[in-house]
């Protein structure tokens, strides 16, 4: 909780065993799809038992209590999308990370909401591939996002997030009232292999990318009820002044494009939230993922965002609660109803 308002994240990821991974392993050594184990009675060719994904949940829950942290919308793992997999692949491994991911929030209903993973292939004449999953998950699962990757294939092959190749995806998504929450995925540049965990660059230039695109673009004409979520602040930060009509668009999209604040340096952060606007920040930490580093200067692990944003003296109280709770719950309404 925040000044008593419950504090909502909309950027996390699923909890697994390990172990569990091994079915996708399975699939791409055969080149055969295989079905999901979840909800089967035996434990599935990973071998992995309820209660081992249950005790994953369970840690999860514990990082969320301490960070303050009351209900979070939980997608997949984006490094994990492997959207450069054989097509036919990737419907069996997108049910079956829904599978887990519905069944985690099932574990947990008070505390989680579900974000699907789409089958997204880069090749494909447009998006319509997705909807039969988009469709299940939010029709049986009732997740209320979706993740989207701007680049699954990792090569730069996929049409621009304001091309004609998405339109199918965006009507559904609209149609739906549903947030498409846009987090890269990995890339295969050959010149990034230099840097450890490399997709994490790939999630910065595309989901920049990303948002220049939609920005320039006419999406939001043709789609008035979409909204976007751009993960980590929208990736980077634009370094021109906000009156530059060369290089920022001049469209007021705050009914439809939004931020999280799932960055970890101070300083950026703080940029972040000034730049983009309080009106178009929601909270999102990926606790648990890529933040355990310790803040020297705390002690605590570099996720723990609820004290960081509280201590910018930059935002006034009502600031902070939007940040943390009404603008989440504006953007993902499921969010209101689960905090109550």
């Amino acid at each position: 909780m925040y000044d008593n308002f419950p504090v909502l994240d909309v950027h996390g990821h699923v909890s697994v065993p390990p172990s569990a991974n091994v079915l996708v392993l399975r699939m791409m050594a055969t080149n055969t799809a295989i079905g999901s184990p979840i909800g089967q009675s035996a434990a599935g060719p990973a071998q992995v038992t309820e209660e081992e994904f249950r005790a994953a949940a369970r840690k999860h829950i514990e990082v969320l209590d301490e960070r303050n942290i009351d209900v979070q919308v939980i997608g997949p793992r984006p490094f994990m999308n492997l959207g450069w997999m054989e097509e036919h692949l990737l419907p069996a491994w997108a049910s079956y990370v829904n599978d887990m991911i519905h069944q985690q929030c099932g574990f947990f209903p008070e505390r989680f909401l579900g974000a699907a993973q789409l089958p997204q292939n880069s090749a494909a004449g447009d998006t319509t591939h997705c909807l039969d999953e988009l469709n299940r998950c939010v029709d049986e699962y009732g997740f209320v996002a979706a993740y989207v990757s701007p680049d699954p294939a990792g090569r730069r092959t996929t049409p621009g997030m304001h091309e004609p190749y998405w339109y199918p995806l965006y009507e559904r998504a609209q149609e739906l009232g549903i947030p498409l929450i846009v987090h890269g995925t990995n890339s295969l540049d050959p010149r990034f292999r230099v840097v450890p965990h490399n997709y994490q660059l790939g999630f910065v230039t595309e989901q920049y990318l990303a948002g220049q695109f939609l920005a320039h673009g006419d999406v939001f004409e043709r789609f008035p009820g979409l909204k976007v979520i751009l993960c980590h602040c929208g990736g980077a930060l634009d370094r021109f002044i906000a009156t530059d009509t060369r290089h920022i668009a001049q469209k007021d999209l705050s009914n439809n494009l939004f931020y999280d604040t799932c960055a970890y340096d101070v300083h950026f952060l703080e940029a972040a939230i000034k730049q983009r606007g309080v009106a178009q920040l929601l909270f999102g930490t990926e606790a648990p993922g890529s933040g355990n580093a310790i803040r020297p200067e705390t002690g605590r692990p570099s996720d723990d965002l609820v004290p960081v944003i509280d201590g910018f003296e930059f935002l006034s109280r009502e600031d902070k609660i939007k940040i943390f709770h009404t603008n989440p719950a504006t953007v993902i309404p499921a969010l209101a109803k689960i905090s109550r």
